[in-house]
């Protein structure tokens, strides 16, 4: 909800791939779910993926280009990174932001 709230809103679609583990066999059939405690904050659900484990980097495939502009602080969650790819290159286009950031205007 706080990185992607589209979904939520009106049942946006995605695909989702584990960037890492692009050749692998696909073995398992998961929600992938975001961080709040929401019942709603589902990005995808019953989608098959390879065997995922801590540390894999899960790549959510044409989000948008509103993705980023409502992304929001919901539960003080951080805003996330942005990265592009081109021909195999990865690039941050927007970098993560901070706690410090979050609560730099907070009195």
């Amino acid at each position: 909800m706080t990185d992607n709230i589209r979904p939520a809103l009106y049942q946006a679609k995605y695909e989702a791939v584990l960037a890492n583990k692009i050749n692998d066999s696909i073995n398992e059939t998961v929600t992938i779910a975001g961080k709040c405690c929401e019942s709603g904050d589902i990005l995808i659900k019953d989608i098959k993926l390879p065997n995922i484990c801590s540390g894999d980097i899960l790549a959510v495939m044409s989000t948008g280009a509103y993705g980023f502009s409502m992304a929001n602080n919901y539960n003080k969650n951080l805003r996330p990174a942005v990265v592009f790819v081109k021909d195999g290159e990865a690039k941050i286009v927007s970098k993560r932001q901070t706690y410090e950031e979050l609560v730099s205007s907070e009195i």
